[in-house]
């Protein structure tokens, strides 16, 4: 098939091009901006658009297929031009769908841990050498490509409640129809999307309600309150998990299952509820829970997934993770104290999202923060310029966080230099965005430190 990529650059769509050329398609794409690392990867594979922007001369009748990413809007010239020529146009996810109809689809649905529970599967699966086809949302150890279409039996899917294009508004998550589905919370996001906390919560209630009568299993977790109150007068497919048996050993996580012990390198109580999650599905794919637990000993996260990044004599460590929204940000920075009591906890989070830059959203926040020691607090107005928001104060956001040590950074050379003169002595540093930090080069920035 020829088919075009309008919004290439996307982590998705770049890694679907990708594997699309791979099995045999001519692939070609637009975008009219395209960071890394998407660009070197389209380079290597050599489909990177020779120039940046929309082209209606790369639309024509030849084409087969259109797929069309999020970040495209209903008038970019390329999506107009293919309507009006009738060329055939879908969203990833619906073009996963189709592809997926006839295969067992695991789907990993939640406000949070999506790309950490799709990772520990797939990272199992590939320990145990049981073949799968998947999405995942973030780069994984030892894997090239975060898409992988191999027509194996099953695919692991990770879906998310985000519309699915600008065309088709139906959340990523339904296309997908799920033969077993797992969803791990449910804490508002995406006010631009969702602009109540209801209109969020029901789709995830649209989701539950349709895979009731059409998954063999639905796998949530049991100390979310959504969650919770929505299977309390439910008896089918549904299963909870919850966190396992562990402790916390000189700075290590231990799973403890059947008197042995398993040395984890992930932390923190929502990755232990991940990991329960993962367990689930793994065990309906028929690998043990004692192969579960041993694969998992060598699992090392998903990129920008509470990674570290740098540790100074065993005394302090500097964390990067992708917490963004309210309750990510808790469970974080919860996990990176609970890890290590003793030390001082300075965490920087990065407001960058639609959400956390909408003053209507940002009160819920307040006291997410409240377990670390000194709190970095990093805007940048160009952010608020390029989203279409309005200025914030400095005094909203030190009202909205309600942390009695808080910075608050508008410059990204303030930033930088704070970073530089961190003390890592029994000192841990966590840096939290989706973003990229106004393009600091933060892996330079801490090997300087």
């Amino acid at each position: 098939m020829k088919i075009h990529f309008i919004a290439i650059g996307g982590s998705i769509m770049h890694s679907l091009a990708i594997e699309l050329k791979k099995n045999g398609h001519f692939v070609t794409g637009s975008d009219d901006v395209i960071y890394e690392p998407s660009k070197s990867n389209l380079i290597n594979h050599k489909i990177l658009p020779q120039k940046y922007g929309w082209y209606t001369n790369r639309i024509h009748p030849n084409l087969d297929l259109v797929i069309l990413g999020m970040h495209a809007k209903k008038n970019n010239p390329e999506l107009l031009e293919a309507q009006k020529l009738n060329i055939p146009i879908m969203s990833f996810p619906k073009f996963i769908s189709n592809y997926a109809k006839d295969k067992k689809r695991i789907v990993i649905s939640g406000s949070h841990g999506k790309t950490t529970i799709t990772s520990m599967i797939i990272h199992v699966l590939k320990y145990n050498k049981v073949a799968c086809d998947y999405l995942v949302g973030a780069q994984l150890d030892g894997i090239t490509n975060q898409v992988n279409l191999n027509n194996n039996n099953a695919i692991i899917i990770e879906g998310d409640e985000y519309w699915s294009s600008a065309i088709d508004l139906t959340p990523k998550f339904m296309h997908y129809d799920a033969n077993i589905l797992v969803v791990s919370g449910v804490s508002w996001d995406h006010i631009n999307v969702f602009p109540t906390k209801k209109s969020y919560e029901d789709a995830f209630r649209f989701l539950l309600n349709n895979s009731i009568n059409s998954s063999d299993k639905i796998f949530y977790c049991k100390s979310d309150n959504f969650l919770s109150n929505f299977a309390s007068d439910k008896t089918k497919n549904l299963t909870s998990y919850n966190l396992p048996n562990y402790e916390i050993k000189n700075g290590q996580t231990f799973v403890l299952y059947k008197n042995q012990q398993y040395p984890l390198n992930i932390f923190g109580k929502h990755n232990l509820y991940n990991l329960e999650a993962a367990r689930s599905v793994c065990l309906e794919l028929g690998i043990s829970n004692n192969k579960f637990y041993n694969s998992m000993q060598s699992f090392k996260g998903a990129s920008r997934r509470l990674n570290v990044i740098k540790t100074f004599n065993d005394s302090g460590t500097i964390y990067y993770d992708f917490a963004h929204s309210p309750s990510k940000v808790l469970a974080t920075v919860n996990a990176v104290k609970d890890l290590n009591p003793e030390r001082h906890l300075i965490a920087c989070l990065e407001l960058h999202t639609y959400s956390s830059l909408n003053v209507n959203f940002l009160p819920n926040y307040s006291n997410v923060v409240m377990n670390c020691d000194e709190f970095w607090l990093y805007l940048d107005a160009a952010e608020l310029k390029r989203k279409g928001l309005p200025e914030i104060t400095s005094e909203f956001l030190i009202s909205c966080f309600n942390h009695s040590n808080i910075s608050i950074i508008l410059d990204k050379k303030i930033l930088r230099r704070k970073i530089l003169d961190v003390n890592l002595v029994n000192t841990n540093l966590l840096l939290m965005s989706s973003g990229s930090f106004s393009g600091l080069n933060i892996d330079e920035l801490v090997a300087q430190n």
